[in-house]
């Protein structure tokens, strides 16, 4: 069986924290490949619009030949939800163990999502701790385990390990502050992706 990874999210906009925490779940698994996988309507909040999302996710991961968009939340009207995903790439991807990644504080609402349940014992899931300091990887762990405990309450396993990142500092909301404060985003995301920010004033009062 292949082993994939779905490496979901708004990605409003991808930056070099999401491609670190992309390349390490890549070679610690490892895995032979990682679809990238814009929600279409996130569920909790607004985002730009997908099609600036998608083209600035297709030129962060251009010159990996690793990583793929998928674009199988476009297609679907409504919620964009992580089950109706999954069920989508199995049926274009077959006899596939499949992985998920994720951040530390959107696994903690594992046991909350629509279907979780159902979802959590279909994937291996791949955690990107919020820091890297020996205390807060045990904290980390703990987090895991209450999450793990949850859902066995309700009688489903699952499967879990955390991703060994560096320590990055850098969220996507910060690249959106910084664009609407007029401040530079440089270095915090691929040239490309700047570059296509600035093009199309995003995140700004004059955004498309």
């Amino acid at each position: 069986m292949r082993q994939i990874a779905i490496f979901g999210g708004t990605f409003d906009p991808i930056h070099w924290g999401h491609l670190i925490v992309a390349e390490t779940a890549l070679h610690q698994v490892p895995l032979e490949e990682i679809i990238w996988v814009p929600s279409h309507h996130p569920p909790h909040k607004k985002a730009a619009l997908f099609q600036h999302r998608v083209a600035m996710l297709q030129m962060a991961i251009a010159d990996n030949p690793a990583f793929a968009v998928s674009l199988v939340e476009e297609l679907r009207s409504g919620t964009s939800y992580a089950i109706d995903t999954l069920i989508d790439l199995s049926a274009i991807y077959p006899n596939t163990h499949w992985y998920w990644i994720v951040g530390l504080d959107t696994f903690q609402t594992l046991p909350r999502w629509y279907r979780g349940q159902e979802l959590a014992p279909q994937c291996d899931w791949l955690i990107a701790p919020r820091f890297l300091s020996s205390e807060c990887i045990a904290q980390s762990e703990i987090i895991c385990k209450q999450v793990e405990q949850q859902l066995a309450n309700q009688f489903y396993s699952i499967h879990w390990q955390l991703l060994h990142i560096p320590l990055v500092g850098i969220s996507s909301s910060l690249i959106r502050n910084s664009c609407r404060d007029r401040k530079s985003i440089r270095y915090l995301v691929p040239e490309s992706v700047r570059s296509y920010i600035a093009h199309h004033s995003l995140y700004t009062d004059s955004s498309q």
